[in-house]
């Protein structure tokens, strides 16, 4: 196995357990996940919705011919995240130290890495997307 693959390997993973992790939280309606989607006023079904997608986002970035598109869709997760952390929620949350928000952060950064290293993979689905039907 290359450093390439090793590298890849590790961002993707990582990136897929942070979001898969929090999954239990978000599903079983851990009273602090409540009190977080309630604070943004999309309690429940922000929180159901978002857990459904992180869902997605993790088994897309496990598997290597996903990972362009998981990483597009980590990004746009975590963007919110980020955000909803720095509007609404505070940087903070419970006593947490920031965790959260910091989780956001490396996941989005993971994301971005991974995206360049799948590059090719995004420009494959591009160009297979906007291809031009001839008739």
């Amino acid at each position: 196995m290359t450093i390439k693959k090793i590298f890849s390997l590790l961002c993707r993973v990582l990136a897929a357990l942070i979001l898969l992790q929090t999954l239990f939280f978000k599903f079983t309606a851990d009273p602090e996940s409540v009190e977080l989607f309630t604070k943004l006023g999309v309690e429940p079904w922000g929180r159901i919705g978002t857990g459904i997608i992180e869902l997605i986002t993790g088994i897309l970035l496990l598997i290597p011919a996903t990972a362009f598109l998981g990483a597009f869709l980590g990004m746009g997760v975590m963007a919110g995240a980020i955000l909803s952390h720095l509007t609404v929620i505070g940087i903070e949350s419970q006593s947490d130290g920031g965790q959260l928000f910091f989780m956001a952060i490396l996941v989005f950064v993971l994301c971005i890495v991974i995206q360049f290293l799948y590059l090719q993979q995004g420009k494959a689905l591009l160009n297979r997307f906007f291809r031009k039907n001839k008739l």
